[in-house]
């Protein structure tokens, strides 16, 4: 029997009776905005409130990226922490590398894959075995506008992207910064992803960015991407290198900016700060179709100590425990990964947002983010968000991005 398996038969003992060992804990994440840091904080309380010890690491930085280089270098030290907020193929490049504890044994005594859409469940498997436990899905193409400005510059929140450049104008004329921007590379991802979408559809951003399809590319709708990118470059204030993407949520919310384009979880800081949507801001979709996902998620490796195996059960229990999805992704500005949680009490925009959300299951225009680790492996998405973010802060031309983008994607696979 390997490892996974002992593992598995092991959590399954301790599901199913009375064991002395204290369930503990140790989660690394990247939760650090007042939303974030709210959300999380429930999970503490749910988690100590079942007799679990919790000891939190968090390492800021919204992208997650320097979670993940404090990880390698706990890993590498043979030190792995007993949870890790994890996503996307990252999940398994990690489960290859060294390993995932098997929770299946978690999974199918609370029946995860019949609350769980099909698409969103296989980013939690590893070769068929439960390795990850998911707490929300994220839309990420999302505009957010702060109301009070938009009504008095009579503007309506914009479907298509000349609209939104016509908009941006209107405001910038008034002098208004038109969108608020934090210049970190995964931001720059993040809106280049969506206008991928708005400007290509559903299809050309599967072929472009998930199938990395040459054609789509190097082709005259990616070059009108970058041609957008360039236009968006004129709209941000001049201090938008380095900041974190909840400061530029407070700049649309503090009236400093109309627009900022970002995942839900900017919701999330609206609604810590007391903001209605409909009355403080408003939401919409970025100009175009579909729903670009981004889910949130925690991975558990492979540890020795019966406190750890039962801590890590006990979490990938409550993670996906009714109470804690519907709490949390109230805090979070998500919807619940699961579909069986009423939404009674979630805003307009979530309500919206599940709606989306099921219609692009069925159509096909439910897809993962480049941006936020849910399409790529890391080497291909590095490769691109470099590109783009070498054209966003240079004088880079369209056709020289274009051809740069091909070649990175070439170069990393």
């Amino acid at each position: 029997m390997n490892i996974k398996s002992v593992l598995a038969a092991s959590t399954a003992v301790m599901l199913a009776g009375p064991v002395m060992a204290e369930p503990t804990v140790e989660v690394l994440h990247w939760w650090t905005s007042g939303s974030e840091a709210q959300s999380v904080a429930v999970l503490q309380e749910q988690f100590k409130a079942e007799g679990g010890t919790w000891t939190d690491m968090p390492v800021a930085g919204g992208g997650g990226d320097a979670a993940m280089t404090a990880l390698r270098a706990r890993v590498l030290s043979g030190n792995a922490p007993t949870a890790v907020q994890l996503k996307g193929p990252a999940i398994q490049e990690w489960y290859e590398e060294t390993g995932l504890a098997d929770i299946s044994a978690v999974a199918e005594e609370n029946n995860w894959a019949d609350v769980l859409p099909a698409q969103i469940a296989e980013h939690m498997k590893c070769e068929g075995q439960w390795c990850a436990a998911p707490v929300n899905v994220h839309r990420v193409n999302w505009l957010w506008g702060n109301k009070q400005i938009l009504d008095d510059n009579g503007i309506e929140m914009p479907t298509t992207w000349d609209e939104f450049n016509a908009a941006a104008e209107k405001l910038q004329a008034a002098g208004i910064t038109p969108l608020a921007h934090g210049g970190q590379s995964w931001q720059d991802a993040t809106i280049f992803e969506t206008v991928v979408l708005g400007l290509g559809g559903p299809e050309f951003f599967q072929k472009a960015l998930i199938d990395l399809d040459p054609e789509a590319l190097n082709s005259d709708t990616m070059k009108q991407v970058f041609d957008e990118m360039r236009i968006i470059r004129g709209y941000v204030d001049d201090n938008f290198s380095g900041r974190d993407w909840n400061l530029a949520t407070a700049m649309v919310m503090n009236g400093e900016a109309a627009f900022q384009i970002m995942g839900d979880w900017a919701k999330g800081e609206f609604l810590a700060a007391g903001k209605e949507p409909g009355t403080d801001f408003v939401c919409a979709q970025t100009p175009g179709t579909g729903f670009l996902y981004n889910v949130d998620s925690f991975a558990f490796f492979e540890l020795d100590g019966e406190e750890k195996q039962q801590g890590q059960a006990l979490l990938a229990k409550l993670i996906m425990g009714p109470e804690f999805q519907k709490t949390f992704n109230l805090n979070k500005g998500s919807i619940p990964a699961r579909t069986d949680i009423a939404l009674d009490d979630f805003d307009s925009c979530a309500v919206e947002s599940n709606k989306a959300m099921t219609a692009g299951a069925q159509n096909g225009s439910l897809l993962p983010s480049f941006a936020h680790g849910m399409a790529l492996r890391g080497a291909q998405a590095g490769a691109i968000t470099d590109v783009v973010t070498a054209h966003f802060n240079s004088d880079m031309s369209s056709d020289d991005a274009v051809q740069q983008l091909v070649d990175a994607v070439a170069n990393s696979m």
